[in-house]
């Protein structure tokens, strides 16, 4: 398939910090100008460094708290503003969370769904609205392989993956044919900082080969892609797993 041409704009990371975030923007980067929004943006050194090492034209840090949901709107107008029309807009934040506290803990269970989920609605809007003003962009929006059914080992970031999932879904039909695309990336297992001393699941993926298949898929135009492409036949036997057994899952 051949590639498509990506909207030319500004490249934009919400999550500056993450890792699939950063390869992402590593790949594409070159020529272009690029925000990385972060909780705390004078500590981005490093990932400014190596932006302007895979060859941006200029590379700019700035404050992004994703729970501020007030903050998004102004966030974007500023970027905006100070940067030109976004092209591509990666939002690579997110949590785990810790289940077991979530079972008992409803504030911490509802900070997960907040992170992974309100902000991310939030966020999307507000993004995908500026875009359709402009007439063009693209955004990319990370779901899981969790999402597809909530498992009893991580039900709680499960179901706020299942949701976004299903918003996004609908975004997308809502955009077409505004010059907007946004892609909807399904990793399983990811091998990084965020699942640092977990026992990988099988079908893993490292940061690198959830960014190479997104940008991959992005510049040909996809709506959606699972990392490894095997996961959609995983996918499907959770939905038809029987309960008794899929309730002993441990993972």
């Amino acid at each position: 398939m051949e590639d498509t041409i990506l909207a030319v704009g500004t490249l934009v990371v919400f999550g500056g910090r993450s890792e699939i975030g950063m390869e992402v923007a590593l790949r594409l980067a070159h020529g272009a100008t690029v925000v990385l929004a972060a909780r705390r943006p004078d500590e981005l050194e490093a990932e400014v460094t190596a932006l302007r090492q895979a060859g941006a034209t200029a590379v700019h840090a700035v404050a992004f708290d994703a729970d501020d949901l007030a903050s998004h709107r102004p966030l974007v107008d500023a970027i905006v503003a100070d940067h030109g029309p976004i092209g591509t807009a990666v939002l690579a934040f997110g949590i785990l969370g810790d289940q077991a506290r979530a079972e008992t803990d409803a504030a911490h269970a509802a900070a997960i769904a907040h992170t992974d989920y309100v902000a991310q609605v939030s966020l999307l809007t507000v993004l995908a609205d500026t875009m359709r003003a402009a007439g063009s962009g693209s955004l990319v929006a990370f779901s899981s392989i969790a999402g597809v059914r909530a498992r009893r080992a991580n039900y709680v970031y499960g179901s706020a993956k299942a949701g976004l999932d299903a918003f996004c879904s609908g975004l997308t039909d809502a955009l077409h044919g505004s010059g907007v695309r946004l892609l909807l990336v399904r990793p399983g297992f990811v091998i990084g900082r965020m699942t640092e001393g977990m026992a990988p699941a099988p079908l893993s993926s490292t940061p690198d080969q959830v960014a190479d298949a997104a940008v991959r898929a992005l510049r040909r135009g996809r709506s959606t892609v699972w990392i490894p492409g095997s996961l959609v036949a995983l996918a499907f036997a959770f939905r038809l797993t029987p309960r008794w057994l899929w309730r002993r899952l441990r993972r």
